[in-house]
Protein backbone atom coordinates (compact mmCIF):
# COMPACT_ATOMS: atom_id res chain seq x y z
CA UNK A 1 0.00 0.00 0.00
CA UNK A 2 1.01 3.61 -0.61
CA UNK A 3 2.05 6.51 1.89
CA UNK A 4 0.67 9.64 1.89
CA UNK A 5 2.28 12.76 3.50
CA UNK A 6 -0.30 16.06 3.60
CA UNK A 7 2.12 18.94 4.63
CA UNK A 8 0.94 22.51 5.40
CA UNK A 9 -2.96 21.17 6.86
CA UNK A 10 -4.84 24.13 8.50
CA UNK A 11 -4.71 23.48 12.26
CA UNK A 12 -9.11 23.84 11.96
CA UNK A 13 -9.17 21.18 9.61
CA UNK A 14 -7.37 18.91 11.45
CA UNK A 15 -9.04 19.64 14.54
CA UNK A 16 -12.28 18.89 12.42
CA UNK A 17 -10.87 15.85 11.55
CA UNK A 18 -10.08 14.83 14.56
CA UNK A 19 -13.72 15.49 16.43
CA UNK A 20 -15.13 13.79 13.12
CA UNK A 21 -12.86 10.71 14.02
CA UNK A 22 -13.64 10.66 17.10
CA UNK A 23 -17.05 10.83 16.32
CA UNK A 24 -17.23 7.78 13.90
CA UNK A 25 -14.83 5.78 16.94
CA UNK A 26 -11.66 5.62 14.68
CA UNK A 27 -8.51 6.95 14.39
CA UNK A 28 -7.65 9.94 12.60
CA UNK A 29 -5.84 8.33 10.35
CA UNK A 30 -8.76 6.01 9.20
CA UNK A 31 -11.50 8.64 8.88
CA UNK A 32 -8.82 10.33 6.55
CA UNK A 33 -8.56 6.69 4.38
CA UNK A 34 -12.09 6.59 4.87
CA UNK A 35 -13.37 10.05 3.17
CA UNK A 36 -10.43 9.75 0.70
CA UNK A 37 -11.81 6.17 -0.45
CA UNK A 38 -15.96 7.76 -0.75
CA UNK A 39 -14.71 10.73 -2.48
CA UNK A 40 -12.50 9.08 -5.15
CA UNK A 41 -15.30 6.94 -5.60
CA UNK A 42 -18.06 8.73 -6.00
CA UNK A 43 -19.41 9.20 -10.14
CA UNK A 44 -19.18 11.96 -11.83
CA UNK A 45 -22.90 13.37 -12.12
CA UNK A 46 -24.60 15.81 -14.19
CA UNK A 47 -24.55 18.33 -10.86
CA UNK A 48 -20.95 18.31 -11.25
CA UNK A 49 -19.65 17.75 -14.10
CA UNK A 50 -20.98 21.16 -15.06
CA UNK A 51 -18.44 22.09 -12.20
CA UNK A 52 -15.84 19.84 -13.42
CA UNK A 53 -15.82 21.35 -17.11
CA UNK A 54 -16.08 24.85 -15.67
CA UNK A 55 -12.93 24.39 -13.54
CA UNK A 56 -11.32 22.45 -16.78
CA UNK A 57 -11.78 25.54 -18.92
CA UNK A 58 -10.44 28.13 -16.34
CA UNK A 59 -7.45 25.51 -15.67
CA UNK A 60 -6.90 25.91 -19.96
CA UNK A 61 -7.32 29.49 -19.69
CA UNK A 62 -4.96 30.25 -17.29
CA UNK A 63 -2.44 27.70 -19.35
CA UNK A 64 -2.67 29.10 -22.32
CA UNK A 65 0.81 30.01 -23.06
CA UNK A 66 1.56 26.10 -22.92
CA UNK A 67 0.48 25.53 -25.91
CA UNK A 68 -1.08 22.13 -24.98
CA UNK A 69 -3.04 20.57 -27.77
CA UNK A 70 -6.79 21.62 -28.04
CA UNK A 71 -8.49 18.00 -28.16
CA UNK A 72 -6.15 15.57 -28.32
CA UNK A 73 -5.73 14.08 -25.13
CA UNK A 74 -2.54 11.37 -26.17
CA UNK A 75 -0.73 14.37 -27.78
CA UNK A 76 -1.42 16.30 -24.87
CA UNK A 77 -0.05 12.98 -22.84
CA UNK A 78 2.97 13.02 -24.69
CA UNK A 79 3.75 16.20 -24.90
CA UNK A 80 3.75 16.73 -21.08
CA UNK A 81 5.95 13.53 -21.12
CA UNK A 82 8.49 15.07 -23.66
CA UNK A 83 8.79 18.08 -21.48
CA UNK A 84 10.07 15.84 -18.24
Amino acid sequence: MATLTVRKLDDTVYHALGVRARRNKRSLEAEVRQILAEQVNQPVTVDNIDQFLAELAEFRHKNKDLNWPEEDSVALIRAIRDDE
